[in-house]
């Protein structure tokens, strides 16, 4: 980022905070297994606005799924046996959960029963599903992150045709491949590599595959890396640092613009969706203090399928 102009600080604010009759008591077995040693009361992640302004997000490690209504409040819509991260809302209404443990996951948000959508591929099971995306025409996109990193730089990202129900591979050697989000074009799939430091840019053809794979951008470094992402009307790229407690705002020349800061004690800044009054304001998870963040933008955010 030396080669440019410094970005734009700009500072979150608190929106709402997971109240405390939710806390866990800080043990579980992601818990044991992603922080060891540590007592967490929740991790927060894939928020997600379904089309009445509510804000959905998960808690990985006690497999519950929260709805959090324009004013602050917050509603369990379902607690279950499951690690669910990422969630995006389809058109029809289903939320799509990509869950660690179990893989892609439906859940009807009305009677709150989650049923399984795709588990596998070919009868093997994923490494541990991390986010999720639907573009324009509803092809679903995710990524199988797993424990993969640069000690193991075997991550995936799948695509999958709804309405062919074909699983196709386009990447196999991603360290730790995270969030992930379509250029405006929707000709290009941005993918968050978050021990590599890095967004990587994934063309795709037009039979569906991907070819000459770049990085799109490095990161600053740091304990994590890249994680969440978004896209605004302007084709800037949202990016969460997982590690230094702020959100990276790039152009669509990988120029960065702003770094959002979170206005908690917490560093761990994972992911991020775009709602309010005119689709301006980013909403973001700070998974290390509970808390959903909100910054006020000059652009809205891209419209997701979900909502067309």
């Amino acid at each position: 980022m030396s080669l440019y102009a410094p970005p734009r600080d700009l500072t979150a604010r608190l929106f709402t905070t997971l109240p405390r009759a939710f806390h866990k008591d800080g043990d579980s077995d992601w818990v044991r297994a992603n922080k060891p040693g540590q007592r967490v009361e929740s991790f927060l992640e894939g928020p997600s606005f379904d089309v009445h302004g509510n804000l959905y997000v998960t808690d990985i490690p006690y497999g519950r799924i929260f709805r959090i209504n324009p004013q602050g409040t917050w509603t369990l819509v379902v607690e279950y046996d499951g690690w669910p991260n990422g969630l995006k809302i389809h058109r029809d209404g289903r939320i799509f959960i990509a869950d660690y443990k179990r893989g892609i996951l439906v859940l009807d948000p009305h009677s709150g029963v989650i049923s399984p959508f795709l588990t596998h591929n070919r009868s093997e099971g994923f490494k541990g599903v991390n986010d999720l995306f639907f573009d324009a025409a509803g092809k679903l996109y995710f990524t199988d992150q797993g424990q993969t990193g640069q000690h193991d730089p075997t991550g995936r990202v799948f695509t999958y045709d709804l309405d062919k129900e074909m699983l196709t591979c386009l990447i196999d050697n991603g360290p730790s491949p995270n969030g992930l989000v379509m250029d405006l074009a929707q000709n290009a799939l941005f993918v968050a590599m978050t021990r590599g430091n890095a967004v990587w840019r994934l063309p795709i053809k037009r039979d569906g595959s991907t070819s000459k794979v770049g990085i799109f951008t490095a990161m600053a470094g740091g304990v994590s890396g890249a994680d969440g992402m978004a896209l605004d009307t302007d084709g800037n790229l949202y990016v969460c640092d997982a590690g230094n407690g702020c959100v990276w705002v790039f152009d669509s020349h990988a120029v960065p613009l702003y770094r959002i800061r979170a206005c908690t004690q917490g560093r761990t800044v994972t992911n991020l969706a775009f709602g309010g009054q005119g689709n301006k304001q980013l909403f973001i998870t700070d998974s290390s203090s509970s808390a959903i963040l909100v910054a006020d933008l000059e652009h809205a955010g891209q419209p997701m399928y979900s909502h067309s």
